[in-house]
């Protein structure tokens, strides 16, 4: 049987204790251990061996830092199932979305990995005698700081964008879920990655993000989480001229298109909102659904809903796991209160789940009024609100009206409504006819107030390089 791992902090390739605050299991509301918190000297330590592993690692070439990468991920691999029961401890999600998590952490990072090797340069055409050359040079010591609802797969894309691009990393994850970072950091310094090049710390959020970013070892920042707090990082970023990666809220919007599979549509909605029981950033949430197919799409949701079974996160017979704490339980319902005042209807759910911990029944609301706080706040949890729309032109209105803009979805059968959906819909990823926002290979990120900067893709790992271009004129005899 597994166990919950001892939870240390990092730093110059030592593991290092300290008094901190108590991890919580969400399917029980029992305590499973300790995160420790750092002190401004653990921080120091950490820039200082950051900035020692940086001298290393950018002189270590390419191929190497791919193969030390590679062997890193293949031993997370071997250890999927001790990393998935400690995930799902503490953060709730089930046995299966907790492997399946561990295993997209480490496509990600391969995916970095071998790109890495391919961060090429140009040459310019000049006079005869004159020579232009544009590189690329990692950025050097990254501040990254990660989320509690993704422990392996959210530091994953850090760890494996600023590594491939031959940057260190000093990565404050998240004090409610840390065990997927400190299995992570264990797995590489098993691999043989260099001491300092990866630096794990826990502790107050806004202290340890207002020493990191003041310092000037540090020379980029990268952040997934909520919108107010990307905002203020953004501030201090600006305010100590360091470039930063902000991924950052999301409410999701789903268009039905007159011309879609209601009952298909309807069934790959519930399923995308399984993962994670909902608290995912790029959740489809709001459903803008054609009123020529929404009787049959919301009879459709009712019925594949009503079947989901939310319940303790180690319980086979759960689609989905509890909420992460006690705090998201009652936001969500506050949220279908307030909606069902206002003229939702409960298509299914709406309540807590019975049993210990915090578990929120899969819940869809229909005929949701635009006004109900639900449309307005991301409910970040398993709550779904489906609205009657006469025409496309009104759907691609409504999901736009919000801040926000990670991600969007739609489902179509027509290519007039597809260019316009590509066109018109302001998000940084778009799925037609599918619910996956993004993969290894595809950049991801927001516009509006879900932020800039890319992760994955060419363009996630170019953001961990700055851009030097080199004149150069030639002697000639």
């Amino acid at each position: 049987m597994y166990s919950y791992p001892d939870i240390k902090m990092l730093i110059g390739g030592q593991w290092r204790a300290a008094p901190g605050q108590p991890v919580t299991n969400p399917s029980e509301g029992t305590t499973i251990g300790t995160v420790p918190t750092a002190t401004l000297t653990d921080l120091d330590d950490a820039l200082a061996a950051a900035e020692r592993g940086f001298r290393v690692w950018r002189r270590t070439s390419p191929a190497q830092r791919s193969e030390i990468m590679l062997r890193a991920i293949a031993l997370l691999k071997e250890r999927v199932e001790s990393i998935a029961f400690a995930i799902s401890l503490e953060q709730g999600k089930t046995l299966a979305q907790a492997r399946a998590e561990v295993l997209r952490g480490c496509d990600l990072m391969t995916w970095d990995a071998n790109e890495g090797k391919r961060l090429y340069g140009r040459v310019i055409p000049a006079e005869p005698g004159m020579r232009h050359t544009v590189v690329r040079e990692p950025l050097g010591v990254i501040a990254a700081f990660t989320p509690w609802n993704f422990p392996m797969s959210s530091p994953a894309r850090k760890v494996g964008g600023a590594l491939a691009a031959g940057c260190s990393i000093i990565l404050k994850a998240a004090e409610e879920t840390p065990a997927g970072a400190v299995l992570m950091a264990e797995a590489f310094q098993d691999a043989g990655l260099p001491d300092g090049v990866f630096n794990l710390v826990f502790g107050d959020p806004a202290t340890i993000s207002a020493h990191l970013i003041a310092s000037p070892v540090v020379r980029g920042i990268t952040f997934t989480g909520s919108t107010p707090v990307g905002k203020h990082l953004a501030g201090l970023s600006a305010k100590h001229m360091k470039p930063a990666i902000l991924e950052l809220g999301g409410h999701a919007p789903v268009i039905v298109c007159d011309d879609a599979d209601p009952e298909a549509a309807a069934l790959a909605c519930v399923k995308g909102k399984l993962n994670n029981a909902g608290q995912v950033c790029v959740a489809p949430t709001r459903l803008f659904v054609h009123r020529k197919v929404y009787d049959a799409f919301t009879a459709a949701f009712a019925r594949h809903g009503a079947a989901i079974r939310a319940g303790h996160a180690l319980e086979s017979s759960s689609d989905i796991g509890p909420v992460v704490n006690r705090r998201r339980l009652d936001a969500l319902h506050s949220l279908v209160d307030d909606a069902v005042a206002r003229g939702a209807r409960v298509l299914c759910g709406g309540l807590r789940a019975e049993g210990p911990g915090y578990v929120f029944a899969f819940t869809a609301l229909a005929d949701v009024p635009p006004d109900a706080r639900a449309m307005l706040e991301e409910p970040f949890g398993p709550l779904s609100l489906i609205v009657p729309v006469d025409s496309l032109d009104e759907a691609i209105g409504r999901a736009n009206s919000v801040p926000y803009g990670l991600a969007g979805y739609a489902f179509t059968r027509s290519a007039a409504n597809a260019y316009r959906l590509c066109d018109e819909l302001e998000v940084g990823n778009l799925a037609i006819n599918h619910l996956v926002s993004a993969v290894s290979e595809t950049p991801f990120g927001g516009v509006k107030d879900s932020g800039y900067g890319r992760e994955g893709g060419t363009e996630g790992l170019e953001c961990y390089t700055h851009v030097k271009s080199i004149s150069h004129l030639m002697e000639t005899a």
